[in-house]
């Protein structure tokens, strides 16, 4: 009897190990619907989100140019050096000296606003871009001029003399002005 309950065991396990895999091939057939499913979504969400992809890679490159256009950030590498041999940059620089040792106010105004336009050429032959000298002086960096800080004093003064109709000039600020020029260009081999 032992042996028949034996068999009687094995009948049942084996009869529902013969069920479970009845179950296999419904299984696999759910998961090859399914996965034929998963595939065909998987390949139009991989397709739209390439799309989208493109798209902003796009928009991007559009949006760059605009940002270019408008703050002009390149800043372009110095090519041209003025040289002391420079004859119209030696005649400006001896007319703005001749100016600031003049004894009269106005003189000394006009030699500032002389100083202050070859600054706005050596920034501009630097490679600094921009509407005014403050905004190219705005884009350079301490480590690509020494005398930075000698330029914005300079330009600073200039715009009261430019702007503020009430401002007075007297000599030794006009010649301390003038120095500061004078470090800018002499930094740049400019005088």
């Amino acid at each position: 009897m032992d042996s028949n309950l034996f068999l009687f065991k094995d009948n049942i396990i084996i009869e529902t190990l013969v069920k479970a895999f009845d179950f296999i091939p419904a299984i696999i057939l759910f998961f090859k619907n399914a996965g034929g499913f998963l595939i065909g979504l998987s390949l139009v969400l991989s397709l739209f989100f390439l799309i989208g992809i493109i798209y902003c890679v796009e928009r991007l490159k559009i949006l760059r140019i605009k940002e270019e256009e408008k703050y002009d950030l390149k800043v372009e590498p110095a090519i041209e050096k003025a040289t002391p041999g420079d004859m119209a940059l030696t005649r400006r620089w001896e007319e703005a000296k001749k100016l600031i040792g003049s004894a009269n106010e106005n003189d000394w105004r006009q030699a500032i606003i002389n100083c202050d336009i070859i600054l706005d050429d050596l920034l501009e032959k630097m490679g600094y871009r921009g509407e005014s000298v403050g905004e190219k002086l705005k884009r350079v960096v301490t480590g690509d001029m020494k005398s930075l800080s000698d330029a914005w004093e300079a330009h600073k003064i200039r715009n009261q003399i430019a702007h503020e109709s009430g401002f007075v000039l007297d000599h030794h600020i006009a010649k301390k002005v003038f120095s500061h020029y004078r470090k800018v260009f002499e930094e740049f081999y400019y005088v």
